[in-house]
């Protein structure tokens, strides 16, 4: 079982009489009558980060994450909670002071705060984070596209599964490797772009699981499929020297997790709007693809048709 088909038998059910809980199937929970959005992150040592030890190396990261849920939806962040399940070996007067320092320049850079939590005790480290936001536009959800809506996508993709990698030792650029670990350690948020989205996208979610998975998502919402054009994908520059020099294939990273980037559709009259956006912004903001008619997605690399594997399509979590 994986945990989209056990939330949508289970949990989806359960949710059904309370309209803010939108069917459990976006990201947020949003209260239209308060204009409340929230959202909900659990990471786990040894599956969403590797090494506890060294606040630098997971704390940015997920918090970031979780901001990003917000963001992805055009709304801003003002206020989190946070729970800590850890050992012993963690609960150092050093390693907290860490954490303090970092959650204290994420907040500055965020410009939200601690508004409550909970500790307790726990083999492996455990960190969940609760956000919210006050809704001040429609927040753009999953559900709503049309046939022929663009597919548009923020930034750069595969700098943080290149880090990753780099990080697990199975990848070795040298004088690139340090550039990679940061986009994994400190992935950037789409913050200036974000109060945009509600005046063009018509669906928008963040790539967290990778781009092919997460598309799935926003098709499915809607009830049609898209069109691809893989040669088209936004690289930062080290990445793509990587691509021509055939050090890595496109096809085996450009739908991996982790870049938090914001993957949205919108009406094609909104092309000049989004062009002038990114201008004005400085923003990268690459049109990718097509919403169509047919339920399934077609990627497309030098003209030709590819399959995307179910494994290489994003991350999922199996039980």
């Amino acid at each position: 079982m994986n945990e989209f088909s056990l939330i949508k038998k289970y949990l989806k059910p359960l949710s059904l009489n309370n309209r803010s809980a939108l069917k459990l199937s976006d990201d947020i929970y949003y209260d239209v009558e308060k204009k409340i959005a929230i959202s909900v992150d659990t990471f786990v040592e040894g599956v969403h980060f590797l090494d506890a030890s060294d606040p630098k190396k997971f704390l940015k990261k997920i918090l970031r994450a979780s901001l990003s849920d917000l963001y992805c939806k055009g709304i801003k962040p003002n206020s989190y909670f946070l729970t800590f399940a850890l050992n012993s070996k963690l609960a150092k007067p050093l390693w907290l002071k860490k954490i303090k320092k970092i959650l204290h320049s994420e907040q500055k850079k965020f410009h939200i705060s601690l508004s409550g939590g909970d500790t307790t005790r726990s083999s492996k480290l455990v960190i969940s984070i609760i956000v919210l936001g006050k809704v001040k536009n429609k927040p753009v959800l999953r559900r709503g596209s049309s046939i022929n809506d663009d597919i548009y996508v923020t930034g750069n993709l595969a700098d943080s599964f290149i880090g990753l990698n780099i990080i697990r030792k199975k990848f070795n650029f040298k004088k690139l490797n340090n550039f990679f670990k940061k986009k994994y350690y400190e992935p950037e948020l789409q913050t200036e772009f974000s109060p945009y989205l509600y005046k063009i996208a018509s669906t928008s979610i963040d790539i967290s699981d990778g781009l092919a998975q997460d598309l799935q998502h926003l098709c499915s919402s809607s009830g049609f499929g898209a069109s691809i054009n893989l040669n088209l994908l936004p690289f930062s520059a080290n990445t793509r020297y990587l691509i021509n020099k055939k050090l890595v294939d496109i096809k085996n990273i450009f739908s991996k997790g982790d870049d938090y980037q914001i993957l949205f559709t919108s009406k094609s009259k909104n092309r000049s709007k989004i062009i002038k956006i990114s201008k004005k912004l400085r923003t990268k903001i690459t049109r990718i693809g097509i919403v169509t008619k047919a339920r399934t997605i077609i990627f497309n690399h030098n003209m030709k048709k590819i399959k995307i594997s179910r494994k290489k399509m994003g991350y999922m979590h199996t039980f």
